[in-house]
């Protein structure tokens, strides 16, 4: 993947819920990383037609292994003004070098 083809910007976010001396909880997301990445959306390629397994995900992004950063499931990526839900995380062929992500929309209000 050169550099060049990753032009998108995104934030892998987590939600962290704190409790105030009163007892009352809020839900606050807190940064992970900021990174570039590339960002495929799905269409109706062979490449999207052989992952039946992921018929919920509507983008594809792919970005460099960030040190110290577990990417799961449990976090959510954000990029231009929308809130992806992760599906599934993938290391590109097993290096360790770049990561895979498919990723749902989540679209306000339901």
């Amino acid at each position: 993947m050169s550099f060049g083809k990753m032009n998108t910007f995104i934030d892998l976010v987590k939600k962290e819920v704190s409790v105030d001396a009163e007892g009352f909880k809020s839900e606050k997301e807190v940064t992970q990383a900021s990174v570039r990445a590339y960002r495929e959306g799905r269409h109706g390629s062979e490449r999207w037609a052989n992952m039946a397994a992921f018929w919920e995900a509507t983008d594809l992004f792919r970005f460099r292994v960030i040190p110290g950063v577990s990417v799961t499931t449990d976090l959510a990526l954000l990029c231009d003004g929308d809130r992806f839900e992760i599906t599934s995380v993938e290391d590109v062929k097993g290096r360790g070098m770049y990561l895979e992500v498919m990723a749902k929309v989540v679209k306000p209000g339901g």
